[in-house]
């Protein structure tokens, strides 16, 4: 017999350790508890499988009160992970093997598909490697959607005695976890997507970057990082390949604005992590000044997906421009959330109303932030917004790291707004006086309105067009997103105070 108990983060916040061990002390050393990763619902977590030779089943959630009955039959089970409805709908290609596998298993990596798209890098020119990335049309998860073949040409014609793969795994932003769950439940797939990016630029050392509250992915990823040195995946001749990539972990101090890569680099390289201008690029003066790639957790961890499958099958799922699949993050007041990968097209109103299942809480559903805490208030008036880079922008919002955040109808619009800018103001790096001053004008103008100041939403307007044109980065360019998205879309929540103030 095999149980299999996650010892992902958000499963171990519901209690799976406790679960893992009432397992363990009623059990004999015939069965084998696998920890493994989130299959991604989390309000099934703790989600535990058994397997007793016919096949793997679900049951969740688990308490420890439950393992008795669990152990001997008389538990009510999920049935098969892949025949509950949330995860039926999903194309997993990126996260195909998390929560299926040991995360530290290397052959149990392996035995999944694992290697197939390193082994066949490892034959290929860098110039083909590249090109099978930019023809699948992958694009950088992290928030810009920047093209990931682009990028990676640009580092490998740059002529330098060193270049660099660096990692951005500093997942800062409100309602997404999709970074986290790979570390946990797949990091050699992460491994392996560095290796490959390292193979088509020519870049011989890897970092990646997380953040310090991440202290399983930590561990998970610093483990698997070993692992794959001993085994030969890394070092100085990968897989018998005679080419050489060498990676390790750096632990940032979770400052949010190191979420931009310049600040990032700054960070890596021990300095105070401030915004850079620019140029130059990172892809030509990155990380010591030498030729970078700056990809997120998500975008290397699908380039093995690519690899094996090749770029047409990658390129056939989506829309437009907007290729592959999208890691939704499905959280807030939301009845089923957690992880959902779909190709890009699905509709915000199914993603919320059929996949989420509509609020916790029953009310109707008012608003959807969707990108992090930079990102639009969708109001439902926009429901029918097919999740695509071009069709949010197009709409007034932004996919960002595709975490979605559902609001019902209590939540206060001008509260969330103040919020946005408050955000700002505590996470600038200062460099810049659009964000730096800004963000604090726009948390007092926000309380003028607050306060009836009927003229102040005009010097809202204009506040949020400086820090738009003037920022650096994102961080003071996008706020003005969630702020005006507030104040636009649902103007009611605004102009009460107004009224109540007259």
């Amino acid at each position: 017999m095999r149980i299999w108990v996650p010892m992902d983060s958000a499963a171990k916040a519901l209690g799976a350790d406790e679960v893992a061990d009432a397992i363990a002390a009623q059990v004999g050393p015939d069965v084998r508890i696998i920890r493994n990763g989130s299959r991604g619902m989390v309000w099934l977590e703790p989600l535990v499988e058994i397997d007793r030779g016919d096949g793997r089943v679900a049951y969740g959630p688990v308490t420890p009160d439950d393992v008795a009955a669990l152990l001997d039959g008389t538990l009510e089970s999920l049935g098969r992970v892949e025949d509950i409805p949330f995860f039926a709908r999903q194309t997993r290609l990126t996260f195909a093997r998390c929560g299926v596998i040991d995360p530290l298993d290397l052959d149990d990596y392996a035995a999944h598909g694992g290697l197939v798209g390193l082994r066949r890098a490892i034959g290929m020119d860098s110039a083909a490697i590249v090109a099978e990335v930019t023809a699948s049309g992958l694009r950088g998860r992290g928030g810009a959607g920047f093209p990931t073949g682009i990028k990676w040409k640009t580092v490998a014609e740059a002529v330098a005695d060193q270049k660099y793969i660096v990692c951005n795994a500093d997942e800062g932003d409100s309602g997404t976890f999709a970074d986290r769950m790979i570390m946990e439940g797949d990091p050699f797939t992460l491994i392996e997507g560095m290796a490959i990016a390292g193979l088509g630029v020519g870049a011989t050392r890897g970092y990646v970057y997380l953040r310090s509250e991440y202290p399983d992915a930590i561990r998970v990823m610093e483990a698997a990082v070993r692992i794959a040195r001993q085994r030969g995946m890394l070092g100085a001749d990968v897989l018998g390949s005679g080419r050489s990539f060498d990676m390790e972990i750096r632990t940032g101090a979770g400052a949010y604005v190191c979420g931009e890569e310049t600040s990032l680099l700054n960070s890596l390289e021990g300095k105070r992590g401030t915004v850079r201008a620019k140029p130059p690029l990172p892809a030509l003066e990155g990380f010591l000044g030498k030729p970078t790639v700056v990809n997120n957790v998500i975008s290397l961890a699908t380039v093995p997906v690519i690899l094996e499958k090749g770029a047409q099958h990658y390129a056939d799922f989506g829309l437009g421009r907007s290729r592959g699949t999208v890691t939704l993050q499905i959280a807030g007041n939301v009845a089923r959330g957690g992880l959902f990968e779909t190709a890009f097209g699905m509709s915000l109103g199914e993603v919320v109303n059929k996949i989420g299942g509509g609020t916790r809480s029953g009310r109707p559903v008012k608003a959807v932030q969707v990108g992090g805490p930079l990102g639009a208030y969708m109001p439902v008036s926009k429901f029918d917004t097919p999740m695509g880079y071009e069709d949010f922008d197009a709409a007034g919002g932004l996919i960002g790291h595709a975490g979605l955040v559902v609001f019902d109808d209590t939540a206060d619009m001008l509260r969330m707004a103040r919020f946005a800018m408050e955000f700002c103001a505590v996470e600038s790096c200062g460099k810049c006086t659009p964000c730096r001053i800004g963000a604090v004008r726009g948390v007092e103008t926000i309380d003028r309105i607050a306060a009836g100041d009927a003229g102040a939403a005009d010097l809202l307007t204009d506040l949020c067009e400086t820090m738009k044109d003037g920022s650096l980065c994102a961080l003071g360019g996008f706020t003005p997103y969630p702020v005006m998205s507030a104040l636009t879309q649902f103007p009611d929540d605004f102009a009460t105070r107004r009224e109540a103030a007259e």
